[in-house]
């Protein structure tokens, strides 16, 4: 059997590829369409109707480095699914939210294809295994980042 590091990268790499492949006709790649989804989800703040660029790049850290969430956000400003209604801020236009809803429904085809064969119960262990195994690493990996 393969250790679970093996899976894990596969695994990644196949929701990447199969997403790149399928947000293409939309002009999306996985990152960007995850950006679309905090833009989206907004601020934590209920009036604001946009999040900050370091509100994205927070959220989204562990999936994808500075240059990667900038290159995201730039290209769904771009593609017309974002605007800056300030500096440093982001907001779904409403063309983007339109766009944005017939993403979903691609999307969810997706996620059922991705669960095949795989019960809720299984998911829900298998994602609760990954949170315990990540809170047991990153408290070592903070330390072994202290420099004297």
């Amino acid at each position: 059997m393969k250790p679970i590091g093996y899976w894990l990268n596969r695994a990644d790499q196949a929701l990447t590829l199969h997403m790149n492949g399928m947000l293409a006709e939309f002009g999306l790649t996985r990152l960007a369409w995850q950006v679309l989804n905090v833009v989206q989800d907004g601020s934590h703040v209920p009036e604001a109707r946009d999040v900050t660029d370091a509100e994205v790049v927070s959220v989204l850290a562990a999936n994808g480095d500075a240059p990667a969430l900038a290159a995201a956000i730039d290209a769904v400003l771009a593609g017309g699914w974002a605007a800056r209604p300030a500096p440093g801020r982001l907001a779904l236009t409403a063309e983007g939210a339109g766009r944005l809803a017939r993403v979903a429904e691609r999307v969810g085809a997706f996620r059922e294809l991705s669960m095949s064969g795989i019960s809720l119960d299984e998911y829900r262990t298998a994602v609760s295994v990954l949170e315990r195994m990540t809170a047991n690493l990153e408290p070592a990996r903070d330390t072994d980042d202290v420099t004297p």
